[in-house]
């Protein structure tokens, strides 16, 4: 297969797709995060899925600036680095999560409750590190770089724009849980994932729409009476 622009940008629109469908998944059912469930398969199972979603929304959103990066703008530019940043540190947390905590959870389970309760919005003394910052700048990038990269897609209008407005809203809601104490913070994640969706849908059609309306020219040039000498 040969590769070429087409090619990885329609494959940039399944990755967003398959990274929304992923987010969406990891969020059915799952269990309240404990000391004692990371140590579960059934965590490993979940933070693997994490940590491909996370993969491959890196791969979506490039493909979507690469793709408009005329159109886009320093906004976009700007939107575009901050999440990428927060999903490049969402991936090394996930990594963590998956790799590292189950494995000190018995012989560090001071520093292992410090993570779960940092990975629930809940209050640590413990010391996390520099675990601490990634986590700071995976929220930052993910809420900020979401809001700022959702306004300037929408702004550029080659993509979905509903997509592109509810990438932004979804970015802001994700700070509801830090004010409404009561509320799932996970479906609050299920907004972004559409978005991703909702984009790579668009950027696959598009790119293919592209694709094929060069061969329907040629065969409307032939068929036209008025192109016949």
């Amino acid at each position: 297969m040969q590769i070429t622009t087409t090619t990885l940008t329609r494959a940039a629109g399944l990755a967003a797709i398959a990274a929304g469908t992923l987010f969406i998944a990891v969020q059915v059912k799952h269990p309240e995060i404990t000391v004692d469930f990371v140590q579960t398969a059934q965590w490993k199972v979940r933070q693997g899925m994490k940590v491909a979603m996370a993969t491959l929304a890196l791969a979506g959103i490039t493909g979507m600036y690469l793709r408009q990066v005329r159109q886009i703008g320093l906004l976009g530019l700007v939107g575009y680095l901050l999440f990428g940043m927060g999903y490049l540190a969402m991936l090394c947390v996930e990594a963590i999560g998956l790799v590292v905590v189950p494995t000190i959870a018995q012989s560090s389970s001071e520093y292992v409750g410090g993570v779960v309760a940092r990975a629930t919005n809940g209050s640590t003394n413990a010391d996390l590190g520099l675990f601490g910052s990634l986590n700071g700048v995976q929220g930052l990038g993910y809420i900020v770089g979401g809001l700022v990269f959702g306004i300037a897609l929408y702004r550029a209008g080659v993509l979905a724009r509903w997509a592109a407005a509810l990438l932004a809203v979804a970015a802001l809601a994700t700070l509801a849980p830090l004010f409404l104490p009561v509320a799932n913070q996970r479906l609050f994640a299920v907004p972004n994932a559409i978005a991703l969706m909702g984009l790579g849908w668009s950027l696959w059609r598009e790119h293919r729409a592209a694709t094929l309306e060069p061969a329907t020219s040629t065969i409307d040039a032939r068929l036209d009476p008025a192109g016949a000498r």
